[in-house]
């Protein structure tokens, strides 16, 4: 028998747990949701993907507050945070993921290029946040190491 991947083992586990899915994504537009998406009988588990790629998406889908984005920047574990809290509470599920980070190319000294912050939002649980510097891999790897790395936090979250 074939192993499964990453989606198919959260779409058991979150069965097992009976929970929905939600995903908030700016740096990614998608790719989280995406992946979940692909194994038949993901609508059992997942219920949306928001794509908050602007600050007013943030503010306006996911209730990011603004004083947050003015002190911290979006690419913060702060809006990581208020953004997985955000579509878990805006979905109704019990388990929701954010990304927010600089696919590049691009950054700065203090925010430089692969730098991406997750946030993992479970009902009835503490809010986890953690930053990955992934480095300048180029904006298409950024990219595709935050999905994978998401997906591993979900399913961890799922234990």
């Amino acid at each position: 028998m074939a192993e499964l991947t990453l989606p198919e083992q959260i779409l058991h586990r979150a069965r097992f747990w009976g929970l929905r899915l939600a995903t908030a994504e700016s740096c990614t537009a998608g790719m989280i949701a995406a992946a979940l998406t692909d194994p038949p009988g993901s609508s059992d588990i997942f219920d949306s993907g928001f794509v908050t790629y602007s600050n007013a998406a943030k503010t306006r889908m996911l209730g990011v507050r603004p004083a947050t984005l003015a002190a911290h920047g979006a690419v913060s574990e702060q809006v990581a945070r208020e953004m997985a809290e955000g579509a878990r509470l805006a979905a109704g599920v019990g388990l929701a993921i954010s990304v927010t980070g600089i696919a590049g190319p691009g950054g700065s000294e203090h925010k430089p290029e692969g730098r991406v912050c997750f946030g993992l939002a479970r009902d009835g649980r503490k809010t986890l946040t953690e930053t990955v510097d992934f480095g300048a891999l180029g904006r298409d790897a950024v990219r595709r190491a935050t999905r994978d790395h998401a997906l591993r936090l979900i399913l961890t979250a799922l234990d």
